[in-house]
């Protein structure tokens, strides 16, 4: 029997803007793919204006139920894991402004504006908010804590392209240094403790985001292919080599919306390739970056029927176990 309307809106989860996050990511891939490679054809525009449109009804969704049912939206900020998801509202700002920084600089820079403070905010109230808990365990530790502290390497994308070059650089800064802090935490979680429950095993999948984006971060804010930007490179491309061999336990998995955390990293790890083949002109980046290109396109695709699919049952925005 489906649940009535008002019920379902009820649990709209914040999570749903990992979606926005994974479209943006292969609009971006297939943006830098047109430049990079000059491939014939066209489909970023596309997928821009799908993404923006996705991103809006996704946030009157949300904005409603903020409307109707604040509790509901209380109890999302106080869960020790739906918290970290928060950040995917303001991470979608920062990947539309990477989306749209050639296409339209006017709304790229206010996109990006808007979404930097949103970042700051966010990292602020959600580190906060770890440092002064009183109920969070190791178990609830997973690599969507990336997410709200992560997400701050996004932002010298397109603030360099804006020409907010020493506020990138403070942005960054935070991502850099706290997301090796929790990438030793979470490892720690992963290694020592029980195993991530079903649900948020797609998350692992995030390990891939901070060296790969922050690659391309790195070399927006130098301008060059260095050692320590090859360092981050070629830890993102490991990670993805060895998330990949696991193919077998994810394809297992119950679908849930966690699994759009395949998308986003899969397509930073394609951009970067992108722009590995673009600096350096070793043609084995090329093919690998086709490759890349090829894999998170049949990702997103699955990504978008699977979640259609899941909303057409009603197994999402239902009351939890």
């Amino acid at each position: 029997m489906n649940e009535h309307p008002t019920v379902r809106l009820k649990n709209f989860p914040v999570s749903f803007f990992s979606m926005v996050m994974g479209l943006s990511g292969l609009t971006i891939a297939w943006d830098k793919a047109q430049a990079t490679l000059q491939l014939p054809f066209s489909i970023s525009g596309f997928l821009l204006l799908l993404t923006g449109a996705v991103f809006i009804l996704l946030s009157l969704f949300y904005l409603t139920k903020l409307a109707r049912y604040p509790q509901a939206v209380a109890e999302e900020v106080r869960h020790p894991v739906k918290l970290s998801f928060f950040a995917t509202v303001s991470v979608s700002l920062i990947l539309l402004s990477i989306c749209s920084v050639h296409a339209v600089p006017v709304l790229s820079k206010g996109l990006w504006i808007t979404g930097a403070l949103a970042q700051m905010l966010f990292t602020l109230y959600i580190m906060g908010a770890w440092i002064h808990h009183e109920n969070f365990e190791i178990h609830h530790m997973n690599p969507a804590w990336f997410i709200p502290v992560v997400g701050n390497i996004l932002v010298p994308i397109a603030g360099v392209a804006h020409g907010f070059t020493e506020i990138s650089w403070f942005f960054f800064s935070i991502g850099l240094f706290f997301g090796l802090v929790l990438l030793t935490i979470i490892f720690y979680r992963i290694i020592f403790h029980q195993p991530l429950p079903a649900r948020l095993l797609p998350t692992l999948f995030i390990f891939i985001a901070p060296p790969a984006v922050g690659f391309l971060a790195y070399v927006n804010l130098t301008g060059v292919l260095d050692a320590f930007a090859r360092v981050l490179y070629h830890t993102g491309l490991f990670l993805t080599l060895l998330l990949l061999t696991q193919f077998q336990r994810f394809a297992r998995l119950k679908f849930f919306l966690s699994w759009w955390a395949y998308s986003f990293p899969l397509a930073a790890i394609t951009v970067a390739t992108l722009l590995m083949y673009e600096r350096s002109g070793i043609g084995a980046y090329q093919v690998l970056s086709l490759i890349l290109l090829g894999l998170v396109s049949v990702v997103a695709l699955m990504l978008v029927v699977r979640t259609a699919m899941a909303v057409g049952r009603d197994e999402i925005c239902v009351e939890e176990a």
